[in-house]
């Protein structure tokens, strides 16, 4: 079973491509079915259905990428825990036309080969750890994933790029300043959070 695979999404035309990857992951032959997004939804978990409809409304509205994290049920009946990376299409005079990414199928355990890759790696993760655990915390927020399935990202990005592990966790916390500011009240609730959080740590006399 493909852990990773690519998509598109035209705005205008409605219309879906996926990767030989993708198909497999929601259990189709390449080719054998036309994906579209009523077909996209008949396969989501149905407590994440209205979301992802709603995330697919709202790129379409207001020319955003489909981006999402959520699960899937494929020909199979077997559950898919997923998280979906895009960015937006553009044409030739830089208007919008649809959005393109990457599944990732976060359920399964790491190949062998992705094993063998990251203990290969694992010198450069240990001199770099810090810088390299910084990224994994920023994925972790922003997407939602766990310790290991943002090391997976990481990982994943790393070798689709051929770029080294510490010189693309760098970059990325790097350019943070450039993205847009959180919405107040996401500040507001951190806020919260940070000043009470000593009376939820267990075991802590109160």
């Amino acid at each position: 079973m493909p852990r990773v695979g690519s998509f598109r999404f035209w705005f205008a035309t409605r219309r879906w491509e996926w990767s030989e990857e993708v198909y497999r992951m929601h259990g189709y032959s390449p080719g054998s079915v036309v994906p579209t997004t009523e077909l996209l939804l008949s396969h989501k978990h149905p407590d994440d259905r209205d979301d992802v409809a709603a995330r697919i409304a709202r790129a379409v509205d207001l020319g955003e990428s489909f981006s999402s994290r959520h699960r899937f049920i494929d020909t199979a009946g077997d559950v898919h825990n997923v998280m979906v990376v895009a960015d937006r299409l553009h044409d030739e005079a830089g208007a919008v036309t649809g959005t393109a990414g990457f599944y990732i199928d976060l359920t399964e355990t790491l190949a062998e080969s992705e094993r063998e890759t990251l203990s290969a790696a694992l010198p450069d993760v240990i001199e770099h750890r810090a810088v390299i655990e910084q990224a994994k915390g920023v994925l972790m927020r922003m997407y939602r994933v766990n310790a290991e399935q943002a090391f997976k990202i990481l990982s994943w990005r790393s070798q689709e790029t051929n770029t080294k592990l510490r010189d693309l966790a760098a970059q990325l916390i790097a350019e943070l300043p450039t993205l847009p500011n959180a919405e107040p009240q996401t500040l507001t609730a951190f806020d919260h959070l940070l000043l009470t959080v000593h009376t939820r740590i267990p075991g802590r006399p109160r």
